[in-house]
């Protein structure tokens, strides 16, 4: 089988399977109990919590421990709309977030909230001037993506972070796609508040973090004990946040190695892409995750592809995991000024540190075969030929 879905989940890397399994074996207490077993956890959860800080670049104590990127990107819009309602109730965000934000807006506009969603150009990136245009007195958060999870395309963060730092605006970034895959420091970026999924570099799903600068203004979603500085009531889930430490850690040792090795199949793979007729690559051709290509196809739909390319043991998807299902084209894809057909030809191939090249021209080989396929029986792509 060949991998080429790593933006659903990757696999768990050898040494956190390793360090979940040792904590299965020998850890059972719990964080808050005051005795040696939880003095043991205590001091487990900690590390964790230090190895995913260090691989943002914050604070330790300003790490949260979520269940995930929806629960980390739930908890800072809402908890931050919450805390400042008194202030203003305007939000900011883009047309290409990922469900958990825009859901999240949505359902505070039925709790009176306005929402501002801004456009993106054709690679899908936002424009920094129209975040500052969009801003008005009653603006108490901006949240906009680091890397689109269909596109790739990594957003201009940074100096969205400059223009929401001097207007004294909270930033959230959903960097779910991107954090532990590219370098992301939470200081260079100048966000308040930073969503992240082990289950995106390595780690086990069901785990994620929220940073929360301090000083941030928000209030917890669950109501309960005072774990997590207070934020997040409920017992912890030390075995995938052990988990989720150590794929961290490896994450931040392994970056640069991870990123050339990245680099190399996806610049092999978009040369054998060229080779194909009438394929539109979607995301920015530069500024963009090195483990993701999304492509639209012509005159195919891309859900066929899937199948057949699944027929010979090669993983992709055609969309975001959480969209899967869904009849409606992608809105990533149709604010990037795709049309409706367009869109239902598009494939994501997304990367892992395990895929070679040797399996690059096994998948391509597969894919140019399917495609022949598919538009030998086209009546566009035939009408389009004669």
């Amino acid at each position: 089988m060949i991998y080429l879905d790593n933006i659903s989940g990757t696999p768990l890397h050898a040494e956190v399977k390793q360090a979940m399994i040792g904590y299965i074996d020998n850890g059972y207490g719990n964080p808050t109990s005051q005795h040696r077993l939880g003095d043991a956890a205590a001091e487990a959860l900690e590390k964790a919590r230090n190895d995913v800080a260090q691989l943002i670049n914050a604070n330790p104590e300003g790490v949260i421990f979520t269940s995930g990127g929806t629960e980390s990107i739930n908890h800072a819009v809402k908890g931050v709309a919450f805390a400042l309602a008194e202030k203003g109730k305007h939000i900011i965000t883009s047309n290409i977030e990922h469900q958990a934000v825009l859901r999240s807006v949505r359902m505070l506009m039925h709790l009176g909230y306005d929402v501002t969603s801004l456009p993106v150009d054709e690679y899908g990136l936002v424009d920094p001037k129209d975040v500052e245009k969009a801003i008005t007195d009653e603006t108490i958060l901006v949240s906009i993506m680091h890397a689109n999870n269909e596109i790739g395309t990594l957003e201009p963060i940074a100096e969205i972070g400059e223009i929401t730092k001097k207007r004294g605006i909270t930033f959230h970034s959903d960097a779910v796609a991107s954090g532990g895959v590219v370098p992301t420091d939470v200081n260079e970026l100048g966000v308040d508040l930073l969503s992240i999924a082990a289950n995106q570099f390595y780690g086990p799903a069901g785990v994620g973090a929220l940073y929360v600068r301090p000083g941030t203004k928000i209030i917890p979603l669950l109501d309960g004990g005072i774990q997590e500085q207070n934020l997040r009531a409920g017992a912890h889930n030390m075995i995938g946040i052990v988990g989720m430490g150590k794929a961290a850690e490896l994450a931040k040792r392994e970056m640069s190695s991870r990123l050339e090795h990245l680099n190399q199949v996806k610049k092999r793979f978009l040369e054998r892409l060229s080779t194909i007729d009438e394929i539109i690559i979607n995301g920015h051709p530069t500024k963009s995750l090195p483990n993701l290509i999304s492509c639209s196809v012509k005159y195919v739909e891309g859900e066929s592809l899937v199948l057949m390319l699944d027929e010979e043991g090669i993983c992709v998807s055609t969309r975001s995991a959480c969209a899967t299902g869904s009849l409606r084209a992608s809105h990533v894809l149709v604010s990037c000024g795709r049309d409706y057909m367009t869109t239902q030809g598009t494939l994501i191939f997304s990367f892992g540190i395990e895929n070679t090249l040797e399996e690059v021209d096994v998948v391509f080989g597969a894919l140019k075969k399917s495609v022949d396929f598919l538009r030998s029986m086209s009546p566009f792509y035939n009408k389009k030929s004669s």
